[in-house]
């Protein structure tokens, strides 16, 4: 697929890992989940025994509330792309004892060419994409609301690499998920907690 892959040191700490339930155990928030790539992430994060929040916004509360029930977990109907949803999922996680795992994958797309692209369409795709994932990645880590050793995933795309015709502004929110996870990794490490970006390829989803 063209993808780059940078393997870094390994954790000196190897605590044994059960295969069969690997998560079990952990708090993971799934945002985007009431379907498409976000559900499935959900369902493979409930199979491996994670303890599930999964996030949405509140018109798709129905798709939400049923996914959550069927993989066990806990519905969260929120806007988080609205200025107070940072600090709102920050005092979630601290009454939730702190989460384990943060899979950025909520996002959108307003597909026109650069020429017919209208400054809201640029905006909005900039602030849910690239925008929402950095205040709520910096809100839980100032906030202390992602446990020692805690997992970052940021869904970014293959258009974040090598563009598509018509997506400027989607190619270039999910480049910025890119580069936002390089600059923040060293630091976060410092921390003892990881942050990586995944690419997937086109995948046939309702969005």
């Amino acid at each position: 697929s063209g993808q780059v892959i940078r393997i870094g040191q390994p954790s000196s700490a190897s605590a044994a890992i059960d295969w069969a339930q690997p998560l079990a155990g952990k708090k993971v928030l799934v945002t985007g989940a009431s379907r498409g790539i976000g559900a499935a992430i959900a369902e493979v994060m409930a199979r491996d025994g994670a303890q599930l929040i999964c996030l949405d916004v509140p018109q798709a509360q129905d798709g939400l509330d049923e996914i959550a029930a069927r993989l066990g977990g806990r519905a969260l109907a929120m806007d988080i792309s609205a200025p107070e949803a940072p600090t709102l999922l920050s005092e979630a996680a601290l009454a939730d004892g702190g989460w384990d795992v943060l899979v950025n994958n909520a996002g959108i797309t307003r597909d026109k060419t650069i020429a017919n692209m209208k400054d809201a369409l640029w905006q909005s795709v900039i602030n849910v994409n690239l925008s929402t994932q950095e205040r709520i990645n910096d809100a839980l880590v100032e906030a202390g609301a992602l446990k020692a050793g805690a997992r970052i995933v940021c869904v970014s795309s293959i258009s974040g690499i090598a563009g598509n015709l018509g997506q400027t502004n989607y190619a270039f929110s999910k480049a910025g998920v890119i580069g936002m996870v390089q600059s923040m990794a060293p630091l976060l490490a410092e921390r003892g907690i990881t942050i990586n970006a995944v690419a997937p390829g086109f995948i046939e989803t309702q969005m």
